[in-house]
């Protein structure tokens, strides 16, 4: 079990900031939450050796990339154990077109984020890769028309205080 940290409102802030702008120097990001620049640093450090702050990465556009295909797959497995799921979710990292992989609970067992540069390439992956790996039973795809909100994944209101753990 993981350790408790409790979250105060400055915590929570802190939070809100970098999941707004990662960049920031620790002397802005001080600024915004109303300390001064050594106990934020302090906070930071803690919530990321408690892995509340997993790490930071850069958001790309894909387009400008030349990755015009944004799609969903949803993936159901003929057999659910253990043991094939955990094949399954190994067998994404080695896709490179597969972003996200998420273990779902609905009718199917996975929800795959894929990103790819024209349509032929994500239509290969599905019919080459995807629905010719071994137990996967059903593939539905949808793909993206257009991105209508990106927003970080925790919605912080800034009024209270938590524990996660």
């Amino acid at each position: 079990m993981k350790d408790t940290v409790e979250l105060d409102s400055i915590d929570l802030a802190i939070l809100r900031e970098l999941q707004n702008d990662g960049r920031m120097t620790n002397v802005e990001l001080a600024s915004r939450v109303g300390i001064s620049a050594p106990p934020c640093l302090r906070r930071v450090r803690r919530l990321e050796e408690a892995g509340i702050i997993a790490g930071y990465r850069a958001i790309l556009d894909t387009t400008r990339l030349g990755q015009e295909i944004v799609a969903f797959c949803l993936v159901g497995l003929h057999h659910q154990s253990d043991a094939e799921l955990k094949v399954f979710a190994s067998r994404t990292s080695g896709w490179p077109l597969v972003r996200e992989a998420w273990m779902v609970s609905v009718d199917s067992d996975f929800l795959l984020h894929c990103v790819a540069p024209d349509f032929r390439t994500f239509q290969d992956f599905v019919l080459e890769e995807l629905t010719a790996s071994e137990n996967v039973d059903t593939v539905r795809t949808a793909l993206t028309i257009r991105k209508v909100k990106d927003e970080g994944l925790i919605a912080f209101d800034g009024s209270e205080t938590t524990e996660t753990g």
